[in-house]
Formats: C-alpha cells, sequence, structure tokens
C-alpha cells in the first residue's frame, strides 16, 4: 500500500489550474516527478493520435483551429475543470520500486471504478500533475511523497460531446493470447 491521496478542491485547486496552464502557455518545460519515458511511436501513437481525432471531431474543432485545440488540451490541465482532484503520491523512500507504480495504478484504478459506480466522472491523467511545483504547493503535499497521477473527479456532463467519445480499443485477439486453452 505505497499510495497516498490528497484530494483537492476550491480555491487550492483554482490555484493549480491557473498555475499549470499559465507556465505551460509561458512554455515552462513539464517537471513531472514520475517517469516520465519516451514519447509514444508506432500502434501506441497511432491510437493516441486516434483518439485525439475522434475527440476533436465531436467537439467540432477543426484541424486548423489552433486556438480550439490548444484550449482543448488545456482542459488537461486545467483537470478538465472537474470540482474535485485526487492526486495520487507514493512514499519517496519506495521511489524506484517496480512494485510501487502497479499498485498506485490498481488502486487508482479501484478509485475509478467506485467513482463511476456511484454515478460520478473520474478521468486519470497526468496533464494535472506536469507543473508538479505548482501542485506540490498549492496541494500542500509533503516531500517525502512522490507526485505520480492526478484523478479528475465530478459529475459528468452527458450533454458534452466529448463525453459520448468512445475511444477505439485494441481487439481482444490483439491484447491477449490464450495457452493451453485446447
Amino acid at each position: 500500500q505505497p499510495w497516498n491521496f490528497t484530494v483537492v478542491t476550491g480555491e487550492p485547486l483554482d490555484k493549480i489550474r491557473a498555475g499549470n496552464t499559465e507556465r505551460m502557455v509561458a512554455g515552462v518545460p513539464q517537471s513531472r516527478e514520475f517517469r516520465t519515458g519516451q514519447a509514444f511511436v508506432g500502434a501506441h501513437r497511432d491510437r493516441q493520435v486516434g483518439v485525439a481525432k475522434q475527440l476533436f471531431s465531436a467537439m467540432g474543432i477543426a484541424r486548423d483551429d489552433k486556438e480550439m485545440r490548444q484550449d482543448w488540451v488545456l482542459r488537461g490541465f486545467r483537470q478538465f475543470d472537474a470540482p474535485v482532484c485526487v492526486i495520487v503520491t507514493y512514499d519517496r523512500v519506495l521511489d524506484g520500486s517496480d512494485d510501487t507504480p502497479f499498485d498506485c495504478g490498481a488502486v487508482a484504478t479501484a478509485l475509478v471504478n467506485a467513482a463511476w459506480s456511484r454515478g460520478l466522472g473520474a478521468v486519470i491523467n497526468s496533464q494535472g500533475i506536469m507543473q508538479s511545483p505548482v501542485v506540490r504547493e498549492h496541494a500542500k503535499i509533503p516531500d517525502d511523497q512522490i507526485i505520480m497521477k492526478s484523478i479528475a473527479l465530478g459529475w459528468p456532463d452527458d450533454s458534452f460531446p466529448a463525453n459520448a467519445v468512445v475511444s477505439e480499443r485494441k481487439t481482444v485477439d490483439e491484447a491477449a493470447r490464450f495457452v493451453g486453452f485446447d
């Protein structure tokens, strides 16, 4: 159980949103504390672009509409304008552990599933913590914690076009192999 949750709303969340977006628009490099890895390539990048195309289409954002595309990207840095943000952290002494990211991902998924089962909307994202110094300051996260992910939480707006998008997924045959079931 390496995880910790900081649940933020109100003025502190507004300050996080403002700090995240101001720094990103100003070109301040992202400062995530949890490992970021390389950019997606191949089929992974194709799926990422595919979801973006689905969302832009649903929102009526044209490819050449830079202002609307930028606003869409900044929604992630604003925690999708949700009223609550759950920041998932883990104990710094566990940094580098193979199990810690898996365990934190599992508990984040459990939290999201619990929220959805109660009618809340929840989105796990990294954009909301891309400017970790801002998040740490306004959420008052202690130095003995590593900021890993954030979860935007609120009541879903079923009339919002992007909320109707069901992203394309790999088929079961593409994602799973079954061995010894003959």
